[in-house]
């Protein structure tokens, strides 16, 4: 069964939270594919995730890239799954995938601070809740740890 997990960000970037949990899908051992809204966000992360730290880097591409399909970790616009991926993120009002259940884990991270995101991310919640799929709902603790909170 497909794993589908909220992530709340309340006072945090997505460019601070993405890379670690990027990360920890590689470590697993997973393939993932990042689906944005805008072509300028895509670059924007796309140039972040070479440069956030000193001590390496996250192996990555785009949808344009002729390489797209040997991706770790590939960021999109569109519900392609070029890479074959396992794990899907959903960023920046991102659609819910048409067929959730070909994913091992689908995260949909939102902007606590962006009404409009917050609202996506409910309809998304109740949309997955009527289909019956489980979803679980996270937030960063006091000390930034992640803690689910249904």
């Amino acid at each position: 069964m497909t794993e589908i997990l909220f992530y709340h960000l309340q006072g945090q970037k997505l460019e601070g939270v993405l890379p670690p949990l990027l990360e920890k899908s590689l470590e697993r051992g997973w393939k993932v594919v990042v689906q944005g809204s805008s072509e300028e966000r895509i670059e924007t992360l796309d140039a972040h995730l070479w440069t956030y730290r000193d001590d390496g880097f996250l192996p990555h591409g785009t949808w344009r890239e002729p390489e797209a399909p040997q991706q770790p970790i590939l960021f999109t616009l569109t519900e392609s799954n070029p890479n074959g991926a396992t794990v899907r993120f959903l960023i920046d009002r991102a659609p819910m995938p048409a067929d959730p259940q070909s994913y091992q884990r689908i995260v949909f991270l939102f902007d606590g601070e962006d009404e409009e995101a917050v609202a996506a991310a409910r309809t998304h919640w109740s949309e997955l809740k009527d289909k019956g799929l489980e979803a679980t709902y996270w937030q960063a603790d006091e000390q930034g740890r992640w803690a689910k909170k249904a």
